[in-house]
């Protein structure tokens, strides 16, 4: 009897040793696990950005570089870049509607840039993906064709009601040309060539004459 009496007196002291020693209830935070819910706020620009007249940002996401992400991290960066993209078209109405120069309108390019760039990715992985499981090399099953002006385009199947042979519409198509064609296929990659001939020379012509108004441009480009 004793015994328990010593022990209950012992756990009383240690409880209240314990209820001094505890901290005050101000020092603890609550733990949140919800994640954070934001309105319009988040068409806008950051705050801390108002009224500057240029943003540091970084430079746009490069093929290579998204190629080696995970199709999870292609995911989530698409819809980070919708957002920015968003954001930063919002930033341009405000900014004319002010009449007010935009601040580092460049960022509209990396986001396009960007985006475009897993838009490829994507379409990369799909058609390796298509390749393998099906051996079709378009989403749509076909075949190169071409039709009477010798042109070659890609013909995608099509389900018909009846068969090939007995529908007056499809044997209306020619997807042939005749032999008094391959000449003006002859003019027309001959225009073709004569028209990269031109722009090849006209770019040589522009570069002569930077050359000749920015002399130290040019020395320092062919010095590196």
């Amino acid at each position: 009897m004793a015994a328990a009496m010593a022990v209950r007196a012992l756990c009383g002291r240690l409880a209240g040793a314990l209820r001094l020693a505890a901290p005050p209830s101000c020092l603890f935070q609550p733990v949140h696990a919800t994640p954070a819910r934001r309105g319009l706020e988040e068409f806008f620009d950051d705050p801390e950005n108002w009224g500057a007249k240029s943003v540091k940002s970084g430079d746009a996401w490069d093929v290579k570089q998204l190629r080696g992400k995970s199709s999870e991290d292609l995911h989530k960066l698409w819809y980070v870049l919708l957002k920015e993209r968003n954001m930063l078209l919002t930033l341009e109405q405000e900014s004319k509607r002010q009449h007010r120069p935009m601040p580092s309108p460049e960022r509209l390019e990396k986001v396009a840039k960007s985006m475009k760039g897993i838009d490829t990715v994507v379409r990369e992985r799909e058609d390796a993906l298509r390749l393998l499981q099906t051996g079709q090399e378009k989403p749509v099953p076909g075949e190169w064709r071409q039709n009477f002006l010798g042109r070659t385009f890609w013909y995608s199947f099509k389900e018909w009601p009846i068969p090939w042979y007995l529908n007056k519409k499809y044997k209306r198509k020619r997807f042939f040309y005749l032999p008094h064609v391959e000449r003006f296929l002859r003019l027309r990659l001959e225009k073709n060539l004569r028209r990269r001939a031109r722009k090849q020379n006209l770019e040589k012509k522009r570069k002569k004459v930077l050359e000749k108004k920015f002399p130290h441009l040019a020395e320092a480009s062919q010095s590196q």
